[in-house]
């Protein structure tokens, strides 16, 4: 018998995470959440019933005006946030659409509370919905997003075995 493909074997694993559980990385050198990206965000998102969750803070490295995360850095951050919920749907997907709403300065060294959840599916479209707050609770970023699920061989094609 082959041995299991890593990449598989991971995505597989999220499927099990209960309520509270962190959720693996989508890859290793994800952007958003892959351990091994020195660039990265390095996001760890928890599984919370059909919803997912993160904290983060973003760093000087990603900043865009002085003391404010760059748009395209929290952007990052919320789709990768969502992509976590192709977990709880327990089928690999890709962003079609993301529209992020910035109702106020993301600000570089401030905690921000994250949460994705599904609102609706409609075959292979999911529609989804995130937003994130600051220490006080005030709404800093909504955003909306359209995701399909895909089969495995559309990341075959990119040289990747799968991702969620």
């Amino acid at each position: 018998m082959a041995a299991p493909d890593p990449d598989v074997a991971r995505w597989l694993s999220g499927f099990s995470a209960g309520s509270g559980q962190a959720l693996p990385p989508h890859h290793p050198r994800c952007l958003g959440c892959g351990p091994d990206n020195p660039h990265g965000h390095h996001l760890q998102a928890l599984r919370d019933g059909d919803r997912v969750r993160a904290s983060h803070v973003f760093a000087e490295r990603f900043v865009g005006a002085p003391g404010i995360a760059h748009g395209g850095a929290v952007a990052t951050v919320v789709d990768d946030l969502l992509g976590f919920l192709l977990y709880v749907v327990r089928e690999p997907g890709v962003t079609r659409h993301l529209e992020v709403g910035y109702r106020r300065p993301v600000l570089l060294g401030r905690r921000y509370d994250f949460v994705a959840e599904l609102e609706r599916r409609e075959g292979r479209k999911l529609f989804c919905r995130a937003a994130a707050t600051d220490p006080d609770g005030i709404v800093a970023v909504e955003a909306t997003a359209l995701f399909l699920i895909v089969g495995r061989e559309h990341f075959q094609q990119a040289g990747t075995s799968v991702a969620p």
